[in-house]
């Protein structure tokens, strides 16, 4: 069953969720370092881990699926929020530059065809970025935070269905070292708990980070009718 997006935030307002960010917001910024004059995405429940792209990219925008719902975003400013089916985005071809992908791919019950949507949307030399749950790592276990729902990967697994809907794995990465936990000794501990990870527990990480380039010979997608974007303003997200 996919989240909702009361429950989505209000994992990232807890301090276990936070902490989760910061980590995994490292991660993503090892991939991407450098956005600059570029339009950025988010799909899914990004919009925790876009901030830091917002005074760097040329444009920044989020876009949650409609069954999972939709937040305000960012919480003190002009929204940049639209609520769309996964498989019909509003955007035309070849427009978007990075495209994010959190709490996504993992809750679609149409996992091709929205991975087959993100390729039209993306530009050529586009990159997409998506972050899902570990096969063989503990968070994939517990339904007591997002990243233990849906359907978790193994690191294989994921780029075999990256290269199956026209996209070329480049990096494979992973973040989350830390158990699932509230207890505040072990958030204090997780900087030093995620560095160890990193050099000896790779496969037993919280969430795979892997970035795909967009395949421009494969066969080009069929142009379908697009809707504007609807943006929905509700209650304030986590930052």
């Amino acid at each position: 069953m996919r989240p909702d997006v009361i429950d989505l935030n209000q994992f990232y307002e807890d301090r276990a969720g936070q902490v989760a960010r910061r980590l995994v917001r490292r991660c993503l910024r090892q991939i991407w370092p450098q956005v600059d004059g570029l339009s950025l995405m988010g799909l899914g429940y990004a919009t925790p881990y876009l901030r830091p792209f917002v005074d760097e990219a040329e444009r920044v925008f989020a876009v949650m699926p409609a069954s999972q719902g939709v937040l305000h975003w960012p919480p003190d400013g002009t929204s940049l929020v639209a609520l769309s089916d996964e498989t019909e985005l509003p955007f035309e071809d070849a427009s978007i530059d990075r495209l994010l992908l959190v709490h996504g791919l993992e809750n679609s019950e149409q996992v091709r065809p929205m991975l087959r949507e993100i390729w039209r949307v993306l530009a050529a030399g586009g990159r997409l970025l998506a972050v899902v749950p570990n096969r063989r790592g503990i968070w994939a276990r517990f339904d007591s935070t997002p990243f233990g729902h849906g359907h978790p990967f193994t690191p294989g697994q994921l780029t075999g269905l990256l290269r199956e809907t026209m996209f070329s794995p480049t990096v494979v990465s992973a973040a989350l070292y830390m158990p699932p936990s509230k207890s505040r000794a072990m958030l204090r501990f997780a900087p030093a708990v995620e560095r160890l990870g990193q050099r000896w527990g790779r496969p037993f990480a919280g969430v795979l980070v892997v970035e795909a380039g967009k395949q421009i010979y494969a066969v080009s997608a069929s142009r379908r009718k697009r809707l504007r974007p609807q943006v929905q303003p509700a209650l304030p997200a986590a930052r």
